[in-house]
């Protein structure tokens, strides 16, 4: 049966300055489509999705959105001047009276709507621009990043969220573990031009490498035949000239075709070179604990780092995570407890909001002025690893242009600046890396020499990151800070951590999962075999059941949930105390009326579950 079109582009093209961005580009998007929109950093997805939603007039061709659709687009900057409250922009497009919806995908989305605008980070405004499009509920989504700044707990929610949605959505994303679990369908923008594929995110590489097979061969046997046609021109045209102009002009063609294809582009030279080998034991820490002022971060934490471990630090935005990496380092002092670095440590730093780059610089000032990076700070030339380079050319390296070097930091996007904070980082030898989010932004050719990289590094590896995939690609050991002081050690990934955790709820004892006495991390199949030599036999009496930690963290919000609906319950009750609402405003009367019985439905709901999370949390 086919489905209506919700959004439909014909011949689009679009020039800013140099080559066209895009050239008489044809999309659909129908009624359930679930669209990953994917290429490489300064393709054109964000300015794509902008053309989509009307942000952004192409030089030639028309966007058709049918009369009654709507399209709702999140940006990653959103502009909220205006609004005093992070929930009053959300709320903003909204019917009066629907203000809660805001409220329901707040919780979730894990922001605070009462927060003031002039107070928000930039990670709670984005938050708030998703929860804005969610809670208008639009047929068409359009969503730019929407990972970017959430914890995986919110990760999590967001991927059921849109895999039980009825609207179309378009999904630009890095984090290849949500691309896989949403999409149905993938649009891919590869040097100007936009390619179609009807599976998932999950198929997108093998597809990719495919066509670039076949336009591989199609390169060569072009290659092949301008070859056997030069030969010819120059060995047999002098008999024939005047009957095989033609072919003379044929092989004109030829030519002028190969000039036009466009290569791709390759990934960054990226390198990592490990520095003087550094003592055996990195970092220990022994009866850690940290606090700000009543927000416990960190109780009694114990753990040893030896050389060539790669520790990903995972838990809830807030928890404490950059605070702990910070301690670790000696950036920061522990409250209580021991911190012992070890020798000949030479650290590299990768911050989550690129504090080491000024947004006022060029590209060329950044890499050479920073002495502390190991450069020389030579007008021309930066240190690369003990050698000198020209600064254009180690630019190129990670796929800058020319015209880049010359331009301002704050004028590159999210993935440019993260690959040029990396340039600075591995300019110098270093054994001890200390990543906080560097996934952020970065495309999938990128990410996927980055992981390469690290497992590869001879030195430790430190590593904050959301990225589900990328930490089970890297991470020998992960830290689960889950909130009150609690953060506990696993050897694994994300994927060893989650099954780890999974058994720890049904009752293993949490010694099991301890690293074996080698040092080397249990693995899949020692905890498979562990569990199936640990199963309660038949007859046995079940243990008493455990809250895990989503039923736990969700026994602690609760409260806090059910007094809000009551607040929403008394305003509309107040609403409704108006004896002439009714005559004045009878529309209004109504939506009232059915709003308040949807409240008390959520209250009674919220209320069963608290009572049953309570009654089991009891034992």
């Amino acid at each position: 049966m086919a489905r209506a079109p919700l959004l439909q582009l014909s011949g689009i093209s679009l020039t800013f300055g140099g080559d066209p961005v895009f050239n008489d580009l044809d999309l659909v998007v129908q009624q359930g489509d679930r669209v990953a929109l994917v290429g490489r950093n300064g393709s054109g997805k964000s300015t794509l999705m902008k053309v989509m939603a009307g942000l952004v007039e192409a030089d030639q061709g028309s966007v058709v959105i049918p009369p009654g659709t709507a399209v709702g687009y999140m940006e990653q900057d959103p502009d909220l001047s205006g609004f005093a409250t992070l929930g009053d922009f959300a709320a903003s497009n909204l019917p009066e009276g629907e203000e809660y919806r805001v409220a329901m995908v707040a919780d979730g989305l894990k922001f605070d709507p009462e927060r003031p605008v002039e107070t928000a980070s930039g990670g709670e405004r984005r938050r708030a621009a998703l929860a804005k499009l969610l809670a208008e509920a639009p047929e068409l989504m359009l969503l730019d990043e929407p990972t970017n700044h959430l914890d995986i707990e919110a990760i999590g929610w967001l991927e059921e969220e849109l895999k039980s949605t009825r609207a179309g959505f378009v999904l630009i994303s890095h984090d290849r573990a949500f691309l896989e679990a949403t999409t149905r369908a993938t649009l891919w923008i590869d040097r100007g031009q936009v390619k179609r594929n009807e599976t998932g995110f999950a198929a997108f590489e093998e597809w990719r490498d495919k066509l670039w097979e076949e336009e591989d061969d199609q390169r060569h046997k072009l290659d092949r035949k301008i070859k056997a046609e030069a030969r010819w021109a120059v060995e047999g045209i002098s008999a024939r000239r005047k009957r095989n102009q033609g072919r003379v002009r044929a092989l004109g063609d030829l030519r002028a075709e190969r000039a036009n294809m466009i290569r791709r582009q390759g990934t960054a030279a990226m390198a990592l070179e490990a520095s003087e080998t550094s003592g055996k034991r990195v970092v220990e820490a022994i009866g850690v604990s940290k606090r700000f002022g009543d927000k416990l971060i960190l109780s009694d934490f114990n753990i040893k780092i030896g050389r060539g471990d790669r520790i990903a630090f995972v838990g809830p935005n807030g928890v404490g995570k950059t605070t702990l990496l910070k301690m670790l380092t000696g950036e920061i002092p522990a409250d209580s407890g021991e911190i012992k670095l070890g020798t000949k440590l030479d650290m590299a730093v990768f911050d989550q909001n690129r504090e080491a780059l000024n947004p006022e610089h060029t590209l060329w000032d950044a890499l050479t002025t920073d002495k502390d990076m190991g450069v020389s700070g030579r007008a021309d030339q930066v240190m690369v690893r003990g050698v000198p380079k020209h600064v254009v050319g180690y630019l190129k390296e990670f796929l800058f242009t020319d015209a880049q070097a010359r331009a301002p930091v704050r004028s590159l996007s999210g993935g440019e600046k993260a690959r040029l904070l990396l340039a600075k980082i591995m300019a110098h030898p270093s054994n001890l890396l200390v990543l906080d989010e560097p996934t952020n932004d970065l495309d999938i050719e990128t990410l996927d020499l980055l992981q390469e990289l690290l497992t590869d590094f001879d030195g430790t590896v430190l590593l904050v990151s959301h990225d589900r995939d990328f930490i089970d690609r890297v991470a020998t050991q992960t830290v689960a800070m889950e909130g009150d002081g609690r953060a506990t050690v696993y050897p694994g990934g994300w994927s060893d951590y989650r099954e780890q955790r999974k058994a720890t709820a049904s009752g293993k004892s949490a010694d099991s999962w301890e690293a074996k006495a080698d040092g080397k991390a249990v693995t899949k199949a020692d905890l498979k075999a562990e569990q199936k030599a640990t199963k309660v036999t038949q007859g046995a009496p079940a243990a008493k059941a455990k809250l895990s930690f989503t039923e736990k963290h969700r026994l602690d919000t609760l409260p806090a949930e059910i007094a809000r609906i009551e607040a929403e319950i008394a305003k509309l009750a107040e609403l409704l105390s108006d004896a002439e609402l009714f005559t004045r405003e009878p529309a209004k009367f109504q939506k009232a009326t059915e709003m308040i019985g949807q409240r008390q439905d959520a209250l009674d709901a919220a209320e069963m579950e608290w009572l049953a999370l309570e009654e089991k949390a009891g034992g």
